[in-house]
C-alpha cells in the first residue's frame, strides 16, 4: 500500500475544495476504499474523511423520499418510509455484503463504488482500461462469467456491482450533487456513464462535486415492488442477474410498472421497453416472459456469461411476480 496524508473535512465547502485537488480520494464507511487501497489498485496522496459533514438522515418531504449520502445502508435498509413505501429498495440493500458491511457502508459510497471485475482489482494485470486508460480490457478474451451482457464496448465489458442503485434505478431516483458550480440534480440512470471508450470515467461527477443526497418521488408503483438477486451463495456475493420490480395495479389491469436489472450490465440497467409492454395488460406470467424478454434484447455475450441472459429474464419475471403477489 502507498502511503497517504489523512485529513478529515470540517464543512461540504472544505471537503469540495479537497475533492477537486489531484489524487484525492473521499472516505466514509471505506468498505471498498480500504480493499482498493490494500490492492494498490487506488494510489492517492491524499484520502479525507467526510463522516462529520451533515447528510446523515433520512426524511419525507411530502412527495419525496430525501436519503442523505452518509446514511448507512442498514439504517436506510430498515427505515420504516423504505419498508412501507419501497421495499424492493430494502430488499436490494440487505441482499448486499454482509451485517457488518452494510453498517458502515453509506448511501454516497454505494452509488460510487467500482467494479468488482478481477482484472481491474489485480494491479499486476496490464490491460485494463479502467485502471490504466488505453491499456486494453483482458475480461473481452479472458474469462468473463461475472462481466456484463449490457452496455458493453470494444474497451470494457465491467459489470456494475452494486443492489441498491438497480432499485434506485426502477423508481426514478435523482442524485444531488454539490460543487463549486453549485448545485445541480442527475436522474440516476444518467450518474453512471457507459464505458464507451473511456472506461475509466464511471460517473457524471465534474472534480470537486460531491453526493449530497439522493430523492426518490414517493409513487404507488414503488408500493408493490420487490427485488430478486441471483448469486452463487447466499451472503457476501454479487449478483449475476437481479430484479428490482413494481406494479401498480387496478384490479387485474396494470396500470404502471418499473422494471431495472443488476448483474449484467456496465451500469444499473433500466428496461423501459419491458415496462411499457406491462401497461394495462394482466399481471400474469406470460405477460411477464414477454416483457423480460425484451429487457435483453440488445445483448451480447461471452461464451463464459451467455446464461446471464436467461438467467436475468427469469430474475425478471420472479421479481415481477413477487410485485403482484402471485408467487
Amino acid at each position: 500500500m502507498k502511503g497517504f496524508d489523512f485529513v478529515r473535512a470540517q464543512t461540504p465547502a472544505d471537503a469540495s475544495a479537497r475533492a477537486a485537488e489531484k489524487n484525492v480520494r473521499l472516505i466514509a464507511g471505506g468498505t471498498l476504499l480500504v480493499d482498493l487501497l490494500r490492492l494498490d489498485v487506488e494510489r492517492p496522496d491524499v484520502v479525507v474523511d467526510i463522516t462529520r459533514l451533515p447528510w446523515n438522515q433520512v426524511q419525507d418531504e411530502g412527495s419525496t423520499l430525501r436519503i442523505g449520502a452518509l446514511v448507512k445502508n442498514t439504517d436506510l435498509a430498515y427505515h420504516p418510509l423504505v419498508t412501507k413505501k419501497l421495499p424492493a429498495l430494502g430488499e436490494a440493500l440487505l441482499s448486499g455484503a454482509s451485517p457488518q458491511v452494510r453498517n458502515l457502508a453509506t448511501t454516497g459510497g454505494n452509488l460510487l463504488q467500482r467494479t468488482r471485475c478481477a482484472y481491474f482489482r489485480d494491479a499486476l494485470e496490464p490491460a485494463c482500461n479502467k485502471r490504466k486508460p488505453g491499456s486494453g480490457c483482458a475480461a473481452l478474451a479472458g474469462y468473463s462469467r461475472m462481466h456484463a451482457v449490457l452496455g458493453g464496448s470494444e474497451h470494457c465489458i465491467a459489470v456494475h456491482p452494486s443492489d441498491m442503485c438497480v432499485a434506485l434505478a426502477a423508481f426514478d431516483a435523482v442524485v444531488i450533487v454539490s460543487g463549486p458550480r453549485g448545485e445541480r440534480s442527475i436522474p440516476l440512470v444518467d450518474f453512471h456513464r457507459l464505458p464507451g471508450a473511456a472506461p475509466e470515467r464511471e460517473t457524471l461527477l465534474e472534480p470537486g462535486e460531491l453526493v449530497t443526497h439522493v430523492h426518490v418521488p414517493w409513487a404507488e408503483v414503488a408500493r408493490r415492488s420487490a427485488y430478486v438477486k441471483v448469486r452463487d451463495r447466499a451472503s457476501f456475493a454479487f449478483a449475476l442477474a437481479s430484479a428490482a420490480a413494481g406494479l401498480e395495479l387496478e384490479g387485474q389491469t396494470i396500470r404502471a410498472a418499473r422494471v431495472a436489472l443488476g448483474g449484467v450490465g456496465t451500469k444499473p440497467w433500466r428496461c423501459r421497453e419491458s415496462e411499457q409492454n406491462l401497461v394495462g395488460k394482466a399481471p400474469s406470467r406470460a405477460n411477464f416472459e414477454q416483457a423480460a424478454a425484451l429487457a435483453l434484447v440488445g445483448a451480447k455475450s461471452t461464451p463464459y456469461n451467455q446464461f446471464k441472459i436467461e438467467l436475468a429474464r427469469r430474475a425478471i419475471v420472479r421479481a415481477l411476480e413477487r410485485a403482484a403477489g402471485t408467487t
